[in-house]
């Protein structure tokens, strides 16, 4: 590890002792500032719990063996973390014995993912499949046009980059942007987004998947069950199943059955959860 990762990793560990010690004293996960730079910038959450977060998914990147490795946002974290039991319950009962690990942090953006990527989170890892969803906290919830479109692609494409980059024998497998019904408008902004997305994918060591059609009707209006009634944006366990539904073929092709043993580090979850 470079040494600006050694000293920032060391630093990070020291917060995480604290925690550990005093138990959760940070407050849930702060939406990000309403400002934001380009998309494909890499840019940190500095509130302590994002950092103390980081340090936990920099000490899982060096602990066991990570075979299948997802980078996202909330929607990815949810799945694997301890502070969801029930989504890491289906997350078990999906890729156990696949060695997965959940890399995902709750309201990043794709400028923060890139950060977590250069500082660290992937190295050394040398997973054989990534699995990518992000871009829905640049999407929000507001439409923005073209330009906005074209931002959260060169996101999305760094994310690739960067993936591609630090782990040079992965297959990775491109996540199309989840339907969001919180404001039927950002739906034609998705879609392209994910048509962008498509043409990314070469069909051999990047692959595309799309689950929407499962998720949602034509119009983008989501099935009853998929996704969290209050936000319209977060998956249900009935939405995390179609989407690992369609993982597992890909994931059998590449790494053959499920073993009966897995290595995968321990899960981690939001720093700030009450303890239960």
């Amino acid at each position: 590890m470079a040494l600006r990762h050694r000293l920032r990793h060391a630093c990070l560990l020291s917060i995480v002792t604290i925690a550990a010690t005093t138990g959760p004293i940070f407050a849930q996960t702060p939406a990000p500032p309403a400002a934001h730079g380009p998309a494909d910038r890499p840019a940190p959450r500095t509130d302590q719990n994002s950092m103390t977060a980081h340090a936990q998914l920099l000490e899982k990147a060096r602990s066991g063996r990570i075979d299948v490795y997802f980078v996202g946002d909330s929607i990815a974290r949810r799945w694997g973390a301890t502070d969801y039991p029930e989504l890491l319950a289906n997350w078990r009962q999906n890729f156990f014995g696949w060695n997965a690990g959940d890399f995902g942090w709750g309201a990043d953006r794709t400028e923060n993912i890139l950060w977590r990527l250069d500082d660290g989170e992937l190295d050394g890892v040398n997973p054989r499949v990534i699995v990518i969803l992000a871009g829905t906290n640049n999407i929000g919830s507001q439409p923005g046009g073209a330009g906005k479109v074209a931002d959260i692609t060169r996101g999305l494409t760094a994310i690739l980059e960067r993936c591609r980059q630090r782990a040079p024998r992965a297959t990775i497998v491109l996540t199309a942007i989840f339907p969001r019904n919180d404001n039927m408008d950002v739906m034609p902004e998705i879609d392209q987004v994910n048509v962008n997305l498509s043409r990314l994918a070469n069909g051999r060591d990047v692959r595309y998947l799309n689950v929407n059609d499962k998720l949602a009707d034509r119009d983008g209006r989501l099935f009853p069950g998929m996704m969290n009634d209050r936000d319209k944006l977060h998956p249900t366990i009935s939405g995390y199943q179609v989407w690992a539904d369609a993982l597992k073929p890909i994931l059998t092709e590449l790494l053959g059955p499920p073993a009966s043993t897995d290595q995968a580090p321990p899960p981690t979850g939001d720093p700030s959860a009450p303890r239960k």
